[in-house]
């Protein structure tokens, strides 16, 4: 099956690109997909507790947003240079710099009064560089004080809370972007759904390059995934393995969490404490043998992202809910609203 990029496209008015975050996280709206028959119900994100049964796993990326968008000069001509942290390399750091040209092997770009200097180690194409960091102290809060969050260019509005870029529970500083189907929880809805019985389990996937990359090869085929740090310890396993034997869901929140699960998965046969880089593409065809239930955000058309949620259902399905999504007037991307996407015969809980 020969699949082409614009069979992943479809129409999305602007004003429907969310800009800033609602003051209540869960108050954002959700869309539930039955994955099987296509039924579409339309819900709160607080009722999303009802799509869970007892014994369910569910599986959070823990992975915390550097403030990783740094603006500085170069320190031979005041050029001024844009500067996104993307993964950390032995002795610094694979960056994205704008504009690129300007920034050779050798070259030095200054942030702050001093606080940190970039000097680039190697270049390569697309505005790729690497660079060693020189800083007094720890890095986390050089970048803290200096940097600001690396907000998708499709959002203008200036974030005022830093903090809303994150998860509630952000623990693994990493990230270039956040997992966004996690900044719909909050501390008592994720109490809220232990106590029902839901085991939570933690990953960690560093989101990187990949997700500022659009896919631009024609047939999708073609298009190759960047890597991605990820980390699942045996703890972690043992829970989603005793939840596989039992019959019980594995519930994914976000692409993130759902290609850590999957290239276990796939390389092991089963879960287990693992780690390292995953360069997983997921499109329809893929055989999901890890994840039960996804949620996750409204995303770009013709990105991964929505290849991926349309090999977890079909294409065909996952374009009607969001044209329905369209209709109603969701909110799409980084702050916009979430769906859940379920079905089997295990899902009779819902309202």
């Amino acid at each position: 099956m020969i699949l082409k990029l614009e069979e992943f496209d479809f129409e999305l008015p602007e004003k429907l690109i969310a800009q800033t975050p609602l003051e209540d996280r869960t108050a954002s709206r959700l869309l539930a997909l039955n994955k099987d028959d296509g039924t579409i119900e339309d819900r709160t994100f607080s009722d999303i507790i009802k799509y869970f049964d007892k014994g369910d796993v569910l599986v959070l990326n823990d992975t915390k947003v550097l403030p990783a968008r740094l603006y500085g000069v170069k320190e031979d001509t005041g050029a001024k240079i844009e500067m996104l942290l993307l993964t950390p390399l032995e002795g610094g750091y694979e960056v994205l710099i704008r504009p690129a040209r300007k920034v050779k092997e050798g070259t030095k770009i200054v942030f702050g009064n001093g606080e940190l200097i970039a000097e680039c180690t190697a270049t390569f194409d697309e505005g790729i560089r690497h660079m060693k960091l020189h800083h007094e102290g720890i890095l986390e809060n050089v970048l803290d004080a200096l940097g600001e969050m690396p907000l998708p260019p499709y959002i203008k509005e200036r974030l005022e809370d830093k903090d809303r870029y994150q998860t509630v529970y952000a623990k693994e500083t990493g990230s270039a972007a956040a997992p966004t189907a996690g900044l719909h929880f909050t501390d008592e809805l994720l109490d809220e759904i232990e106590a029902s019985g839901v085991k939570i389990v933690y990953i960690t996937l560093h989101v990187g390059l990949g997700t500022f990359r659009p896919v631009s090869a024609e047939t999708i085929e073609d298009h190759k995934m960047h890597s991605e740090y990820y980390l699942i310890t045996g703890e972690t396993a043992d829970i989603l393995n005793e939840a596989k034997s039992a019959g019980k869901r594995i519930i994914s929140v976000g692409t993130t969490s759902t290609r850590t699960l999957e290239t276990v998965m796939r390389d092991h046969g089963a879960f287990k404490a693992a780690s390292g880089f995953t360069d997983i593409f997921i499109y329809p065809g893929f055989r999901y043998q890890a994840v039960d239930t996804l949620i996750t955000n409204f995303h770009l058309p013709k990105s991964s992202l929505v290849m991926l949620v349309s090999a977890f259902s079909s294409r065909e399905k996952i374009l009607d809910a969001y044209q329905h999504a369209v209709e109603k007037g969701y909110r799409f991307f980084s702050f916009g609203d979430a769906m859940i996407i379920h079905g089997g015969k295990k899902d009779g809980n819902t309202l």
